[in-house]
């Protein structure tokens, strides 16, 4: 039986412990930055979140945090009422960490991004599943459909500051995976060459073509 090793790195720096120590190093934020913030789905941002095709969502749990990307070929989410959005679980890894950290602590956050645009709109709210066949039939994809749909209760909507992607510079149109490792090489990496590799890589893209509803 293949043990594995326990590796610890400590870094000794000096810690915040306070919200004042951490209130101390930076400015206050400006008006714009409060009055922002909607606990509903405004006109304006309502037409920005269903333009969006991709989010991140960002759960919690008795195990730690979980942030997941999410993606579709049209909106990202469903709007039941301005205070209520649906968002299908498509399939993925079965690995299944966000939907065990909604069932046991409801506490969500999502990000949404649209390809060439440097803002981000954030949603913070509650969340639960169904499997509601009436909802569920609403995404449907020739046939198939998602095995659950996560309800968000919204809490607040506002936009995020764009400095991050205008420094990132995610949308330049460079390609900067170029020599990254595959996800195949990470595999047989962690798992000390018991799986992996290049067989997964190969396998990868024609498994994903197939079940990618």
């Amino acid at each position: 039986m293949r043990c594995s090793k326990k590796r610890v790195w400590h870094i000794s720096m000096e810690k915040i412990d306070s919200i004042a120590a951490l209130e101390s190093l930076y400015g206050t934020p400006g008006a714009p930055a409060l009055r922002k913030v909607s606990d509903y789905l405004t006109p304006l941002y309502r037409k920005w979140i269903m333009a969006s095709q991709f989010c991140i969502i960002s759960t919690v749990g008795p195990d730690g945090t979980d942030g997941s990307p999410r993606g579709d070929d049209g909106p990202v989410v469903l709007e039941l009422s301005p205070k209520q959005l649906a968002l299908p679980d498509w399939r993925g890894n079965q690995r299944l960490d966000t939907l065990r950290n909604i069932v046991t602590d409801g506490r969500l956050s999502l990000m949404f991004m649209i390809a060439g645009s440097n803002n981000v709109m954030r949603v913070n709210g509650t969340a639960w599943l169904t499997d509601d066949d009436v909802l569920r039939a609403r995404f449907d994809k020739k046939g198939i459909r998602p095995a659950t749909v996560i309800i968000v209760d919204v809490v607040e909507i506002y936009s995020q500051c764009a400095r991050a992607l205008m420094r990132s510079q995610i949308w330049s149109g460079e390609d900067q995976s170029i020599g990254l490792p595959t996800v195949g090489e990470i595999l047989a990496e962690v798992s000390e060459g018991a799986e992996g590799g290049h067989r997964y890589d190969a396998d990868w893209a024609p498994r994903a073509a197939h079940t990618m509803w």
